[in-house]
């Protein structure tokens, strides 16, 4: 037997001829949706000089108010190195400010600061424009099923 054919015991399942295609691959595609999605909104933060993962931060902290350093981390999938060179880069800009908890000094706290809440409200046109697009492509209804049934994906 040479090394190029497989063993004829192998089950069908294992056979390398038994892999989905790309296209059949769920975490695949996934990735194809994602990067499908984020052209739409890469050129919206590179106007506003912003990076996928600040413009998570940011947003988080709009939406929460003031946050520990390693729930925005998990919440904004942002690992916490990451997120420490991010926290410096927004708060040098003033868009962000930490402190440590007066309760458990091991914990940071994030804070959006004025600088933040403007940034949110000079990219809210942008993003409303990119999701109104989404929508007239491909329909208000379908859009909010596809983001019920990826919460039930991601729930599994």
């Amino acid at each position: 037997m040479t090394h190029d054919t497989p063993p004829s015991d192998l089950p069908a399942a294992e056979s390398p001829s038994s892999l989905r295609t790309p296209r059949e691959s769920l975490p695949i595609a996934l990735l194809r949706a994602r990067e499908s999605v984020m052209t739409a909104f890469r050129p919206m933060l590179a106007k506003h000089d912003l990076t996928e993962q600040q413009w998570r931060v940011i947003r988080l902290l709009h939406e929460n108010g003031e946050m520990d350093a390693s729930d925005v981390a998990a919440r904004a999938f942002v690992l916490l190195p990451s997120l420490t060179r991010i926290t410096r880069t927004l708060e040098g800009k003033q868009v962000i400010s930490r402190r440590r908890d007066r309760l458990d000094g091991r914990r940071t706290l994030l804070k959006l600061e004025p600088a933040g809440a403007a940034i949110i409200h000079e990219v809210l046109p942008d993003h409303r424009r990119i999701y109104q697009e989404l929508e007239a492509h491909f329909g208000r209804e379908w859009l909010a099923d596809l983001l019920e049934r990826l919460e039930l994906l991601i729930n599994y």
